[in-house]
């Protein structure tokens, strides 16, 4: 199913792709990230927030880092502040790609079990599950966030996988 190199990949594909969608949304005011755009999480920022929230969920599950200190109904408000928004996302891109880095095909066999608010209880499931869930959650959500910001003008880049730059 999954081996290191895809969770290497994924986290290239995710982090290239975060800073095009954050470059494209520099291009707007704050009123126009904001804005009410019919997406689930209503804007570009609020659809942003969800994802570092989402991510920074799924760390602390997958290595321990801390939870973040809201739940998941408020994750579109997580930071109103788009600067400190795009600091801790490109800290959690940076983490995101040093964690795959050390992830190792005996250790993607293994089980995760967590607590999940959503279900309300107790989950298990195997890591590489969960982190084909983390990166199709991570796509699913900037797909919507593309959508809105070339709706707004604005001229993200494209989003296919194979354009992700190889390693260096």
């Amino acid at each position: 199913m999954l081996d290191p190199a895809y969770v290497q990949l994924m986290a290239r594909y995710n982090a290239w792709q975060n800073k095009s969608l954050c470059e494209a949304a520099d291009q707007l005011d704050d009123e126009g990230r904001w804005r009410d755009r019919g997406a689930f999480f209503k804007s570009i920022a609020g659809t942003f927030n969800h994802v570092l929230w989402a991510d920074e969920v799924w760390l602390s599950r997958l290595i321990g880092t801390p939870k973040p200190p809201i739940g998941g109904r408020d994750s579109s408000t997580y930071l109103k502040d788009w600067n400190a928004f795009r600091r801790l996302r490109t800290e959690r891109d940076a983490q995101i790609l040093d964690w795959a880095q050390a992830v190792d095909a005996k250790w993607l066999r293994g089980t995760l079990i967590w607590y999940s608010g959503a279900a309300g209880r107790e989950m298990g499931k195997p890591r590489a599950f969960v982190i084909t869930h983390l990166f199709n959650h991570q796509t699913h959500h900037r797909g919507q966030i593309h959508a809105m910001l070339t709706a707004a003008g604005t001229k993200p880049e494209d989003t296919d996988l194979f354009l992700v730059d190889e390693p260096h």
